[in-house]
Formats: C-alpha cells, structure tokens, sequence
C-alpha cells in the first residue's frame, strides 16, 4: 500500500507542471476523467480499512490541480468567443 500511491504523485505532478505552459494544450475530456478518478479513487482511500491517507492525500491534490486545470480551459475557451465575436 506503500508504492502505489507514491507512483500516483505523478498525476498531480504533471498538472501542476502543465500550469506553466498554454491552456491550449488542455484537454477537457481528459481533465474530466482525471477528476471522476481522483474522486472515486479518493473515497476508496477513505473507505478501505486501514485509511489510505497516501492515497487519499495523492488524489486530493491531483482533484485540486485538475479542478484548476479545468477552469484556466473555460477561462480561455471564453476569452477565445469574446475576441472572435
């Protein structure tokens, strides 16, 4: 129960890495997908005796940087309408 979730650091990671670059190269379907996997996986943390707060802490994390992620997409997505309109 150890490695795994050390292996999963590299979700939020990657993320928190991709902030630095264009919201261009986001994609919406997989920053959603990525959330509804975080979420379920961050119950499963909670719910499995003992806790996994390893994995539940990964996963919180990388929910945050997807959430994050998510709405610089709306954000640009919007600005890209208002200049072409």
């Amino acid at each position: 129960h150890f490695w795994g979730p050390v292996a999963n650091w590299g979700l939020p990671i990657a993320a928190f890495n991709d902030m630095k670059k264009t919201p261009e190269i986001i994609s919406g379907r997989m920053t959603f997908a990525l959330c509804c996997y975080s979420l379920l996986f961050m119950r499963f943390a909670y719910k499995v005796q003992p806790r996994n707060w390893l994995l539940f802490a990964c996963h919180f994390t990388n929910e945050s940087a997807q959430i994050i992620q998510g709405c610089r997409l709306i954000k640009h997505n919007a600005q890209k309408r208002m200049h072409h309109e």
